[in-house]
Formats: structure tokens, C-alpha cells, sequence
């Protein structure tokens, strides 16, 4: 295998990718390199030794805000894969937790696996389909040299859990709940692109706080831990052969 040179790093908001950009000293493209009107912003540098873009879904014309959930996740890591051609592909974000299954604010996860929970079609074939069930790209060197937390990372259009998504998540043994991964990992496994995912917690899904409250009030703070940790995973993973991580 060759070693890993080009690195792309997908957030779907601005605000979560801001303090990562800042940090390693990307340059906004003056013009995307994505194809069609996809409205994703693409920062680039050379960071140890490798090209690493970071690559957020950019924001809706219609609405004026962050374009989040599964869809523009995979519009854009379809028009990474085509137009980047990454050796790697990280998701980087912020997500929910569970005090159920020792999860904390500030936790930082590397995914084991990808599922969906809102995606129900009570039909043999499609019940499992629905799920979608994607294992990460094994890490196991990565996962001790970060020694980040690890769990299943499921994925829906929704930022509350009402009752019939809890069952859901409960059955897809969930560490973490967002609303992107999921996506990005069938677009992934459609270009046979090795896909990761690390994710910071903002608020406990089984917690006593409106969860739109305390991702709010963590939103900051999670991004710092972001901050900290996708760097170390870019350190680790550029330059080595992919079976080396």
C-alpha cells in the first residue's frame, strides 16, 4: 500500500471547523474544487508532510444556515472523493453522548461502526438495509496511540430523540448520536475510501438538559476539543502505509 498523502476532513459546520482551520493554517479556495453547485468551503495546507483539506457542507442559499444531516454530508463527500481523491477520509464533529454508556461532555470518540437509527422499514432485507450497518476502517494502531474513547456512532436528521429513536439507538448499542457519519460512511464505502470518524460531545442524550440548549452551551468547547484531537489523528495517519494504522 501507499502512504497516506492526501488527508480530507469533513465537518458539516462552519463553527465546529472554524478553531481546526485556525489552527493548521489552511487557506480557504477561492473557488471550490467540488463539483456542480454543491455550496461546500474547502481549506487546504500541507500539514505534516501531507495535503490536508478540511472540507465543511457550507450553508443553504434558502435558509441561510449550516447545511446539516445526511444529505449534504454525502453530497459532499461525494464531491471529495471525485474531485479530492483522499487516501483517508476523517468525519470530524460534535454529537451527542449517553451517561448510559459512560459518555461525558468533552469525550472525544473514535468510531468503531456507523448505523442509522430513524431509518425504519419493517420489510425483510430492507429492515437491515435501513440500519446500514458500516464498520470504521480498523485503526488499531491509531486507537492506542490516541486513546480516545470508542463506540458506535449512529446517525439521524434529527437533533432530539423522541421515544421511537431511543429504542433505536438502544438497539444499535449507541456510544454516540449525530447526524452525518452514517451518510458519509455509505458514500465512503462506495469509492472504497478508508472512512474514520472522531467525535466531541456537547450533551448527554439521556441527560435532564434540552439537548438544543446544551449543544449550544457546549458547541464552543467541543470545537476546541476538536481542535486538539484532529490534528494528533492527521500526525498519526499521514505518511504511514494504511495498514500500518
Amino acid at each position: 500500500m501507499a502512504p497516506v498523502r492526501t488527508i480530507a476532513v469533513i465537518i458539516a459546520m462552519e463553527a465546529e471547523a472554524a478553531p481546526l482551520v485556525e489552527h493548521l493554517k489552511l487557506v480557504k479556495a477561492r473557488e471550490s474544487p467540488l463539483p456542480g453547485p454543491i455550496p461546500a468551503l474547502v481549506f487546504s495546507g500541507d500539514v505534516h508532510g501531507a495535503k490536508v483539506h478540511v472540507v465543511t457542507n457550507g450553508k443553504s442559499a434558502a435558509f441561510g444556515v449550516d447545511c446539516v444531516g445526511t444529505v449534504p454530508a454525502s453530497l459532499t463527500a461525494y464531491g471529495i472523493c471525485l474531485a479530492l481523491k483522499p487516501d483517508i477520509l476523517v468525519n470530524a464533529g460534535t454529537a451527542g453522548g449517553f451517561k448510559a454508556m459512560g459518555g461525558a461532555i468533552g469525550d472525544v470518540y473514535l468510531a468503531s461502526a456507523f448505523k442509522n437509527h430513524d431509518r425504519r422499514i419493517p420489510i425483510p432485507g430492507f429492515d437491515t438495509y435501513a440500519i446500514g450497518a458500516v464498520d470504521a476502517f480498523p485503526t488499531p494502531a491509531l486507537r492506542a496511540a490516541m486513546g480516545f474513547k470508542d463506540g458506535v456512532v449512529s446517525t439521524g436528521n434529527s437533533l432530539d430523540a423522541p421515544e421511537v429513536d431511543l429504542a433505536s439507538l438502544k438497539a444499535n448499542d449507541a456510544s454516540v448520536k449525530e447526524m452525518e457519519a452514517a451518510g458519509i460512511a455509505h458514500t465512503a464505502e462506495l469509492f472504497g475510501v478508508p472512512f474514520v470518524a472522531v467525535k466531541a460531545i456537547t450533551d448527554i442524550v439521556d441527560g435532564d438538559q434540552p439537548t438544543a440548549d446544551e449543544f449550544m452551551e457546549n458547541l464552543g468547547a467541543a470545537a476546541k476539543a476538536l481542535q486538539g484531537a484532529v490534528p494528533k489523528v492527521i500526525e498519526f495517519v499521514a505518511g504511514k502505509e494504511l495498514s500500518a494504522l
